[in-house]
């Protein structure tokens, strides 16, 4: 860990590209949040930076139910993906969630998932205890992204 992020790391077996189809659809995310909070997401994959997608959300740090809009702030197919939340009606805003891929040979591939606040502003800072999550959050959801790649 980091001042600023915390990331995790996992060899998955499978190529980049069926992880990365995986994380560039947000109705999965569901499916591979380790931290518990994903509710649901869009249908529409995610295709470029800029793009902006919602994801229906719930934590008790937010009081409950709330939407998160996240712009896609990194995209490199099969090799990278990062977005940056924002959730509606507040101004907290600054942190990422940053996905990399790295094949290893054929059919594996090292993910790593890095969760920063380098960014995060002043209001976000006092609004929010960094980091909101634990180490552990990163490594289940590596874990839940093996076996959703596994069953397709």
């Amino acid at each position: 860990m980091s001042e600023h992020s915390i990331s995790a790391s996992r060899v998955i077996d499978a190529p980049a590209d069926a992880i990365f189809e995986v994380l560039t659809l947000p109705s999965r995310h569901q499916q591979i949040d380790g931290s518990g909070t994903v509710v649901s997401g869009d249908d529409q994959r995610i295709q470029q930076v800029g793009q902006v997608f919602v994801m229906n959300m719930n934590g008790e740090h937010m009081g409950g139910d709330y939407v998160m809009e996240n712009t896609v702030s990194g995209y490199d197919e099969n090799k990278l993906l990062a977005w940056r939340p924002k959730p509606q009606g507040a101004e907290l805003e600054g942190w990422e969630w940053i996905w990399e891929l790295e094949p290893q040979g054929p059919g594996q591939t090292l993910v790593t998932e890095t969760y920063s606040w380098e960014h995060a502003t002043p209001e976000a800072k006092k609004a929010v205890s960094f980091p909101l999550f634990e180490d552990r959050a990163l490594e289940q959801s590596l874990e839940r992204l093996a076996a959703a790649v596994s069953e397709k």
